[in-house]
């Protein structure tokens, strides 16, 4: 059943009943201690669509859910509570660190070598082979002393253009004002800025570049802006009304260009930003839904759950979406996270367990074998926020 937007409505739960989850110079690497599984559950494993799978535990830690040496894994990580990224090794826990800049939020990979990551002082930008740190280049807003936690200002969403000329990043400002601002990777400078909704969880481009999309998580819209005229245009994307919990977080793009926005693990919004228009898609995670990624084929979207907030009163999960026929598979977790990345085969997700929110999250990441749904936990210092997969090791 697809619900449209002007159709579908539902109560918001009281303000008594809300929980404590809410959507809401160079440096050389410096290389830590290898850090040992905590703990590892075995789902039993199905297919079939919109399927709870529960949890057993199991006293024998499993082997590491990794691809094959012969293509080693390397995640990009931000600590959210330092000042570094990390190059991290998910299968024996090893990372090396990189200083970038306070209270790193998010990452985007470009090409050559470079990727880029948003942080309370500006964005950084990080040769990804010598894995050093060129320039932290500051923002047109004057973004204050720089500070620590949800409501920090600063960088937050970034996206690099298709051709890596451009980097995008939605700054927030105290007061409530939001901004995106234009970074050309060639001069390593600021060169514009439109105004955006109030606080961009998440940028993301088109798949011709000519816009880029602003998640605006406590504007309940998507900005979409035309990064070539600086020129915006604001999309409704609000399926259960303004208030409370039923925000937007993250979004991917789905092959037709239509962008996928999961709310509360009961709808998913499939909105086409020509238009502005979207539809509804029911999702039945029932959990306040954060991180999302694609996994590499582009034919499933992967959905974190930290769990009940809200009208959501569930548990936290893991939702493996079918993007075109909509049917689920979940994974149920034993903590919170905030984001999500694939390993290159798709087989493994990697979850970070800094959630936003009120320092509700935990020091690790979990990983699941989305074959089998067999999870592994592992500790990760100061508040891994987000997760990339580097591609050009």
């Amino acid at each position: 059943m697809v619900f449209t937007h002007k159709s579908l409505f539902v109560r918001l739960t009281p303000l008594t009943l809300l929980l404590v989850l809410v959507g809401c110079g160079s440096q050389q690497p410096t290389p830590v201690n290898s850090i040992s599984p905590t703990k590892t559950s075995t789902p039993s494993p199905t297919a079939a669509p919109a399927t709870q799978i529960p949890a057993t535990s199991s006293s024998t830690a499993t082997a590491s859910p990794s691809p094959s040496a012969a293509t080693p894994t390397t995640l990009m990580v931000t600590h959210s509570k330092s000042d570094y990224l990390s190059f991290l090794d998910p299968a024996s826990g090893k990372m090396e660190k990189l200083v970038v800049g306070k209270a790193p939020f998010a990452i985007a990979e470009g090409p050559s070598h470079r990727a880029y990551v948003s942080t309370a002082e500006g964005v950084a930008v990080i040769d990804t082979k010598l894995r050093t740190r060129l320039a932290l280049v500051p923002y047109q807003a004057n973004v204050g002393k720089p500070r620590f936690g949800e409501y920090r200002s600063g960088g937050m969403g970034i996206a690099v253009s298709p051709d890596g000329k451009f980097v995008y990043v939605g700054v927030y400002l105290d007061g409530g004002k939001s901004q995106l601002e234009i970074l050309d990777t060639e001069k390593l400078t600021m060169t514009g800025s439109v105004p955006v909704g109030v606080r961009p969880f998440d940028v993301v481009t088109s798949l011709d570049g000519r816009e880029v999309y602003s998640i605006d998580h406590d504007g309940y819209t998507v900005t979409a802006v035309d990064p070539f005229n600086l020129k915006g245009r604001t999309l409704e994307a609000a399926p259960f009304g303004k208030g409370g919990f039923e925000k937007p977080h993250y979004a991917a793009v789905r092959a037709d260009g239509r962008l996928l926005l999961p709310y509360q693990g009961r709808g998913l919004v499939v909105l086409d930003p020509k238009s502005g228009s979207y539809t509804t898609e029911p999702l039945t995670g029932n959990t306040h839904q954060e991180g999302v990624t694609l996994t590499p084929d582009g034919k499933q979207l992967l959905i974190v759950g930290i769990g009940s907030a809200g009208s959501a009163t569930g548990k936290p999960n893991l939702t493996i979406l079918d993007v075109n026929t909509y049917t689920e598979k979940i994974f149920p977790l034993a903590r919170m996270h905030q984001m999500v990345a694939t390993s290159a085969d798709g087989r493994y997700a990697y979850l970070t367990g800094g959630v936003t929110y009120a320092d509700t999250g935990w020091n690790g990441m979990t990983v699941v074998d989305l074959s089998t749904g067999t999870t592994r936990e592992f500790e990760l210092p100061d508040y891994p926020l987000d997760v990339q997969l580097l591609t050009s090791n």
